[in-house]
């Protein structure tokens, strides 16, 4: 078997300038530095935990692990954190949740607060 002093290969284009608008450096645009909220759900006796695993694995796209954790959380201690996202994201998500869960005939409740 021979072996052979692999060719390195050169480019000539020039590179590319990238150029960034100002409004994407600004902070307000930095996750880091913004207004993160956590998600709660509530335990409640009436939602089934098979009901609760499945919302939060469609909604919230949770692994049937994570959301299996949650809802054992929740049932221990009466919440837990589902996600934490931007405040805006937060807000809307505990609504939605809210919503998908009355029009499906349970009374879970979320909330969305301040990390």
């Amino acid at each position: 078997m021979m072996f052979t002093t692999p060719q390195l290969l050169t480019i000539d284009a020039p590179v590319p300038t990238i150029t960034v608008p100002e409004d994407v450096t600004d902070e307000s645009h930095d996750l880091s530095h913004g207004d993160m909220w956590q998600v709660l759900i509530h335990n409640d006796p009436i939602t089934t935990f098979e009901y609760v695993i499945h919302l939060l694995g469609d909604l919230f796209m949770l692994s049937s692990e994570i959301a299996e954790h949650v809802a054992y959380t929740a049932h221990e201690k009466g919440e837990a954190v589902v996600v934490i996202r931007p405040k805006d994201e937060a807000l809307r998500l505990a609504k939605v949740a809210i919503g998908r869960a009355r029009m499906d005939g349970y009374p879970l409740t979320f909330s969305a607060e301040p990390e």
